[in-house]
């Protein structure tokens, strides 16, 4: 078995007990209550009036779905956004004494507003404002305005997904494709040349990393991702977890007003068949936002993975096959309701169940030094495997001034369980395939749950109107627990094999505060805070009676700057110290075999490793003509393969290295070649240098790479459009693997059509079968090769339909579609 389906394999392979979960009801009770008492206080501080009107287009018709903004003077700070009711009425209340204007935006009308009026002693009533109609229509509008692929930010990358062509990819191939991203030969992302990132969807942690992730990443399609937030070095507010950053996936949620939605049904075909279909639907009438997502899909795919050994005189050269024919469904329900101005509250519910069965074929011949065959083993494992999750999600947010003060509150639950049964049949040959006594059978069954419970308070505090203070603290409790029993089939019948029989426990306890500082200065904006995080946990292996205690305080400081040096110049800098803790599963000392030569086994003796981040960005004219990272990893976590030459067993073990550091380089944005050429190219260079004992003798491996990624669209008559996308990555180092070059091109068109309203997409990934993952491995004993391929090459047809109300709501305290004219609306 790989690596990769031998990590899948032990991260889900956990108990049949029931799990003992901290007791935070209690907790949360009085948090609520706290929060509460804190809102009665607030609401008492100051007398407040309502501010009220009506608005009408120029014939005196009153004008529904028309986005108010009520403007604080003198500092022209906006208190809020109030949509009128079909009798064209707005009402702000709670407002307190000073002076005040309203400003209008309605599609389709000229944006207007009021003059300034004052608030004091009575509630006021704004004299009614006639909006006047436009000239052009929305037609015209969608043809000026186009949204580019890349959009470079001060402190983010945004990859705008719904930009480009999907069909028949899933989250993770989507993701491959975004600026500094590339997989390893586990399909685990590497950012900037780090591993590590943090994954977020819609803003929420997923707690989720590893074999899990990909998993999910896996069942989620690509076409329901709107964009791709990429947030190399984050603020303190952000948990220090993660020396790669954080990559936020935003799922499609449309926040115009009434009942709306999109659907997109699929299939394609590689080596094998698949097909996949969604239904996405929106509901905002009033104080009500809420949303349903769900994805459903059949996957039939392979992975081949290639490995030739030289152990001393003899080659082995071990081919694994996996068959996976998984059913994935993907669900979400969310819904923020708007007590009034300043009090919001949401709940978000979301998980994914993903069975599959999966058939397994190993063949490992193996040779003497003049090449002629010894002998051969041959491994078939039918594997039948339930794995799924779910998360609860509770916020409340309180916009407690026009000043911007304001505090959120989240709860969240997390479930993870995964059932797994196995059958090993293990066939011995000799050098002629005469067979070596009787097959060696064995079976696995395991069951497991992992359950992660968080809260988290954030405070905004703005002291004047350049500085402002960020203050918040988070609790998260984790459960984890695995269970995993062996049989050996023998003339007696089934008996517990012991050495590959063990059961898992692990409970962990994060504590973290934080504090920020924002300086606004008139170009320069300066951002500094502090992270304390305090880390408690234990875990019992009762296979290898071996007892884990983890216990210690850690600081880490990030400071970041921006300075627009003119209309067209901007310049970023940041710093960030990051953690990386190993998981449940890298701890765990039991070893997983997934072949009579091939094993995975944790480590309890493993340790966080800590990155220093340091990050440079260059743009001009909205265009990245410079980006360079720099990092250094003490102690990062890699797997280290023990060799014994007498049994020819292979054991993985993560281990931490002294020291690992990248260097990154990278240009390119998106630029209009012509009209009807877009083109997106990135050029990238890096230097990664490992340097460290490994197995009691030094290691040291260096080198420069480069690659390049091209992304074109070409736009053509009648709402057509072609798409042409290529990378080319050069050997380079990984930990202590020599990954050799990889490269791949991928070809699509589309056609939009309904008014725009429908898309149909085709698209040939991985057009010559280029896309394998290759890497060799030389240090002490050990001189392997090693070849990952997936079911990159196929064809893709997709079928994405938008329908409903598309007028547009905007909500209090969200980005809208009128996000732009919300941060103008004080100008």
């Amino acid at each position: 078995m790989g690596l990769y389906n031998l990590k899948r394999y032990a991260t889900f392979t956990p108990l049949n007990r029931q799990l003992k979960q901290p007791n935070i009801m209690i907790k949360l009770f009085k948090l609520s209550a706290t929060l509460l008492i804190l809102i009665c206080f607030f609401q008492v501080q100051a007398q407040t009036f309502k501010v009220s009107g009506q608005i009408t287009d120029q014939t005196k018709k009153p004008l529904d779905y028309a986005s108010v903004a009520l403007i604080h003077l003198p500092d022209s700070v906006s208190l809020g956004l109030q949509v009128t009711t079909k009798e064209g009425v707005f009402e702000f209340k709670n407002i307190k004494a000073g002076r005040y204007f309203i400003k209008v935006l309605m599609v389709g009308f000229d944006k207007k507003q009021s003059l300034s009026f004052e608030v004091k002693e009575k509630d006021v009533l704004v004299p009614t404002v006639a909006l006047k109609a436009q000239s052009i229509d929305l037609k015209e509008v969608n043809i000026i305005s186009r949204v580019p692929v890349i959009d470079q930010k001060a402190d983010r990358t945004i990859v705008n997904v719904e930009q480009m062509n999907t069909a028949g990819d899933n989250a993770l191939e989507v993701l491959s494709r975004a600026p500094g991203i590339k997989l390893d030969k586990d399909e685990n992302i590497i950012l900037k040349g780090k591993s590590g990132a943090n994954i977020m969807i819609d803003g929420k942690m997923s707690y989720m990393s590893g074999a899990e992730l990909t998993t999910y990443l896996k069942s989620l399609p690509g076409s329901v991702l709107s964009k791709i937030e990429l947030i190399t070095n984050p603020p303190a507010s952000f948990d220090a977890a993660g020396t790669a950053g954080f990559i936020n996936i935003k799922v499609k949620r449309n926040k115009m007003q009434g009942t709306n939605g999109n659907a997109n049904l699929g299939g394609g075909y590689g080596k094998y068949e698949k097909v996949y279909g969604g239904l996405n639907l929106n509901y905002n009438i009033g104080k009500i936002s809420s949303y349903v997502r769900l994805n459903a899909g059949r996957y039939n795919s392979f992975n081949r993975l290639t490995l030739n050994r030289a152990i001393g005189n003899t080659q082995y050269n071990q081919v694994n096959f996996w068959h996976p024919i998984t059913n994935s469904l993907n669900y979400s329900a969310g819904a923020d309701y708007f007590l009034n101005e300043k009090h919001t509250v949401g709940v978000m519910f979301k998980g994914y169940a993903s069975p599959d069965e999966t058939n397994v074929d190993s063949n490992s011949p193996n040779y003497n030094a003049i090449g002629v065959k010894q002998g051969q083993v041959n491994m078939i494992n039918p594997q039948e495997n339930h794995s799924g999750n779910y998360a609860l999600n509770f916020n409340y947010r309180f916009k407690m001034d026009t000043a911007g003060r304001e505090l959120g509150f989240d709860a969240d639950y997390v479930n993870y369980s995964n059932n797994k049964t196995e059958r090993f049949t293990n066939t011995y040959f000799d050098g002629n395939d005469n067979l070596l006594g009787q097959p060696i059978n064995l079976r696995n069954n395991g069951m497991g749950e992992v359950a992660i419970y968080a809260l988290k308070l954030d405070y905004v505090h703005p002291i004047t109107k350049t500085l402002k203070l960020e203050t918040g603290w988070k609790s998260s409790w984790v459960t984890a627990q695995s269970d995993v029993r062996f049989d050996s089939l023998k003339t007696a019948g089934w008996i517990n094999d012991a050495r590959r029989t063990n059961a898992f426990n692990y409970k962990e306890n994060i504590n973290a505060g934080y504090a920020s500082l924002n300086q606004s200065f008139k170009k320069i904006d300066i951002k500094i805070g502090i992270r304390l995080e305090q880390t408690l946990g234990n875990g019992f292996s009762s296979g290898t009676n071996t007892t884990i205690e983890r216990k210690y305080w850690k600081l880490f400081p990030n400071l970041s700057a921006s300075w627009a040096i003119n209309d067209q110049n901007q310049l970023t800098a940041s710093y960030r110290k990051s953690i990386n803790r190993p998981s449940y599963r890298s701890l765990n000392p039991f070893a997983f075999y997934s072949d009579p030569y091939t094993a995975l086994q944790g480590n309890p003796l493993l340790q966080p490793s800590y990155a220093n981040n340091y990050e440079l960005n260059y743009s001009l004219k909205n265009f990245r003509l410079l980006s360079v990272s720099y990092a250094t990893t003490k102690g990062s976590e890699a797997e280290v393969i023990y060799q014994n030459d007498a049994t020819k067993e292979s054991i993985s073990r993560p281990e931490n290295l002294n020291q690992v550091s990248s260097l990154y380089f990278a240009t390119g944005s998106p630029v209009d070649l012509f009209k009807w050429w877009n083109n997106n190219t990135e050029v990238s260079a890096s230097y990664n240098k490992t340097t460290s004992p490994v197995q009691g003798s030094g290691f040291s491996a260096a080198q420069w790479s480069w690659g390049v990624s091209s992304d074109n669209t070409f736009t053509l008559p009648k709402n057509y459009a072609l798409s042409l996308y290529g990378y080319y990555e050069a050997p380079s180092v990984s930990g202590l693997f020599k990954n050799l070059e990889n490269y791949a091109i991928n070809i699509g068109a589309k056609k939009t059509f309904w008014k725009k309203n429908a898309t149909l997409s085709v698209k040939l990934n991985d057009v010559f079968a280029t896309g394998k993952f290759r890497a060799t491995l030389n240090y002490n004993n050990i001189n392997t090769y090693w070849q990952n391929e997936w079911e990159n090459r196929k064809v893709s047809v997709n079928l994405a339909i938008k329908f409903g109300n598309m007028k547009i709501k905007t909500a209090r305290n969200r980005r809208t579609s009128t996000g732009e004219e919300e941060g103008r609306a004080g100008n």
